[in-house]
């Protein structure tokens, strides 16, 4: 998976941990992820005897742990956080529980915060959504476009509340002669790149005309300064 935020490629070993990674990436304060981050293992060693648990190991010889995602951020206060990602079923496994009280003793001594992420923090209906913008976040190939997009949206949502938003593009690709899809390929590139705000946990399919917020003016004309 290429990163449209780090601009590399990430590999992951779960789609938990993707559906995490897509998540994320679309935070406005993350700065770049690392996955797969390697731990020093004289320390986990450390850690292991201290806590008197039995380190990782294969063939009698110690392996080098790690934590699937360290994540830095432009927060105030928390400029880097590490996150695990396990299932519910596996912290039924012993080991899985004493790995992971290495790995929190590991990040507690760096004073960095550690988060457990299961698939309750991660909705099928969020990570659907992100999964279908996702592609378009970088898409601004042809940005006068997306603002004539952009404010055609904008005026027509203010009088169709109650309208479904895919709904709205069938209405305009037959109104403007528009490709069938038209309307709503550039409505996934303005939700992609947050002209427009929506709740993601609300799914996009159902979204209606009420359900989004314009970002404000100033906002944006900052951006197209920046893009320009």
């Amino acid at each position: 998976m290429f990163g449209h935020l780090t601009q590399r490629t990430h590999h992951f070993l779960s789609d938990l941990e993707l559906a995490t990674f897509f998540l994320l990436q679309w935070r406005l304060t993350t700065t770049d992820i690392r996955e797969q981050f390697p731990l020093d293992r004289e320390l986990t060693r450390q850690i292991s005897q201290r806590l008197g648990v039995k380190h990782p190991s294969q063939y009698d010889i110690d392996r080098y742990m790690s934590s699937d995602f360290v994540v830095d951020t432009k927060e105030i206060g928390r400029s880097r956080f590490v996150i695990q990602v396990k299932t519910r079923e596996a912290f039924k496994n012993p080991i899985t529980l004493e790995k992971l009280s290495i790995e929190r003793s590991y990040w507690r001594e760096k004073e960095v915060p550690f988060f457990l992420v299961t698939e309750n923090q991660v909705p099928p209906t969020v990570f659907e959504n992100i999964n279908v913008l996702y592609s378009h976040i970088e898409d601004d190939s042809d940005q006068e476009e997306l603002v004539t997009y952009f404010n055609l949206f904008f005026s027509q949502i203010q009088q169709r509340d109650s309208l479904r938003i895919v709904d709205l593009c069938i209405q305009l690709d037959t109104a403007y002669k528009h490709e069938p899809g038209e309307s709503l390929f550039q409505i996934k590139r303005l939700l992609a790149q947050r002209y427009f705000h929506f709740d993601i946990s609300k799914p996009f399919t159902d979204l209606r005309c009420t359900n989004l917020t314009a970002e404000s003016l100033d906002v944006l004309q900052g951006g197209w300064c920046v893009s320009s």
